[in-house]
């Protein structure tokens, strides 16, 4: 005897924020969310890979799949769920991630992340819900509005010379290199929906199988938003979108995909790897790692525009990364950039960086009034906090951390320009941290330097730098 029962990728009873859980879903009668839902749950559970799923939705009519997939869920922003996807895929590549969108979102404010997405091939299956029309916010013209079709924002119709054509995704993705699979179906007759399920099961067994990008676009109804009944909207689909939206498959080069050719996996630098980097692209090398790796550092560089402050992170976190460390390197600063407050943060790690902000320093850099005001508090007990005393005049007020006070502005002047300041402060910074030998530093440093005939003297101001800590260090 065979048994037709709801599939275990979906929840038995569908739980609400208030109220009691309900066996039917939110949809409108009518609506093809349920039938796609039930198609997708089908081919997770006969695919064996509910488990180890992500289902990415953004807003619109969608964004409460998590009431209906027992699988894993993230909830992206407006239009940005193909990248979401690509985070979860690449960094769990053993991951079946879905996208599911509507029109209103992919074809509108994501065609950017949708298009790139597809344009790098992702590893991942989008399922895009076109009905013509932004369902959940009151029935208004969407990117795939047909012509004289109306909606709350065009009711005498969409106008091609004032609001444009509908945009005909699949048609715009197959024209890619790298996609793997593009098909358009329809949520209609059962002629339609059995080639909707075809194409659903099929774009999941590509990712499954690694071979690349898939994108199945569903004509599907809206009768709230259209003002039809459910049988009059599924003809209007029909009848019209499909003559605008033809069906069928625009891509397919699954077979010539080798199984596993598209998964992405994220390996993370070794020192080994980042030395061939550097010698293939900028002539450099790494210095031995037992001798110039730095310990785990959470630095924060600050001051005014055109100082240097960002440059000077920068220096920093190169340093790190040619030593072998894994580093991430993040800018901040207002919208009049050089004068005004400027700050950059950068990590310094043995193992993989989850966030490149910082808000515990270990070291904390200033190069101006303000900025020792705003972060000093921010320093952890121990830590190290850097000040150039020609900029600021009022002292730090800690006791718990170690305070290095150089007039780096004031030296830079005597050198005959303000611009090394910075580089004066790095190498009071190399000094008070101990973080990389002298020599390796004079080493690398005229790699990082674009300008040549720059190099000598940024040379110089580091050394002075240093030797005015060392001194300091000595009595």
């Amino acid at each position: 005897m065979k048994v037709y029962e709801k599939p275990n990728a979906l929840y038995g009873t569908f739980e609400r924020k208030t109220g009691p859980a309900l066996e039917s879903t939110h949809y409108c009668q009518g609506c093809s969310h349920g039938n796609v839902h039930k198609m997708i749950a089908e081919a997770l559970v006969d695919f064996g890979v509910q488990d180890r799923t992500v289902f990415v939705s953004p807003v619109g009519c969608a964004v409460f799949g998590f009431y209906y997939f027992d699988t894993g869920h993230i909830q992206a922003a407006h239009g940005r769920a193909p990248a979401v996807a690509t985070g979860i895929k690449r960094a769990n590549p053993n991951s079946i991630v879905l996208s599911y969108q509507g029109d209103g979102d992919l074809a509108a404010i994501g065609t950017a992340e949708t298009i790139h997405a597809a344009n790098r091939g992702e590893n991942i299956t989008v399922i895009f819900i076109n009905n013509a029309i932004y369902g959940m916010t009151g029935g208004q013209m969407a990117p795939t509005t047909l012509i004289e079709q109306h909606t709350t924002t065009t009711p005498g119709g969409r106008v091609e010379g004032i609001h444009g054509n509908p945009i005909r995704m699949c048609e715009m993705i197959s024209t890619l290199t790298a996609p793997t699979y593009v098909e358009r179906v329809a949520i209609g007759n059962s002629k339609h929906i059995m080639k909707a399920r075809k194409a659903i099961r099929k774009a999941l067994q590509i990712q499954i199988e690694g071979r690349g990008y898939s994108f199945i676009e569903i004509l599907s109804t809206c009768p709230s938003g259209w003002k039809m009944t459910p049988p009059d909207a599924r003809d209007w689909m029909l009848e019209h979108m499909t003559k605008v939206f033809p069906l069928g498959v625009f891509k397919d080069e699954s077979k010539a995909r080798e199984p596993g050719s598209w998964d992405r996996v994220i390996k993370p630098f070794e020192p080994e790897a980042v030395g061939a980097y550097l010698k293939d692209f900028v002539g450099a090398t790494v210095a031995d790692p037992s001798q110039s790796k730095p310990q785990e550092m959470h630095c924060k560089f600050a001051g005014f525009g055109g100082q240097g402050i960002l440059t000077m992170g920068l220096f920093w976190a190169q340093l790190a990364m040619r030593a072998g460390s894994k580093v991430s390197w993040i800018p901040s600063y207002g919208p009049e950039m050089r004068g005004g407050t400027a700050n950059c943060q950068v990590n310094i790690a043995d193992e993989r960086i989850g966030t490149p902000l910082v808000e515990e320093p270990t070291m904390l850099a200033v190069m101006n009034q303000p900025s020792l005001e705003k972060f000093e508090a921010e320093v952890v007990p121990g830590g190290v906090l850097l000040v150039d005393t020609s900029m600021v005049k009022t002292a730090p007020t800690r006791t718990d951390i170690k305070t290095v006070l150089i007039p780096a502005s004031e030296m830079a002047n005597q050198m005959g320009t303000s611009k090394v300041a910075n580089v004066i402060l790095l190498g009071a910074l190399t000094a008070a941290t101990d973080a990389f030998p002298f020599e390796y530093v004079i080493k690398t440093l005229p790699e990082l330097i674009k300008k040549k005939s720059l190099v000598e003297m940024n040379i110089e101001a580091f050394t002075r730098g240093y030797q005015y800590v060392r001194e300091q260090q000595n009595g």
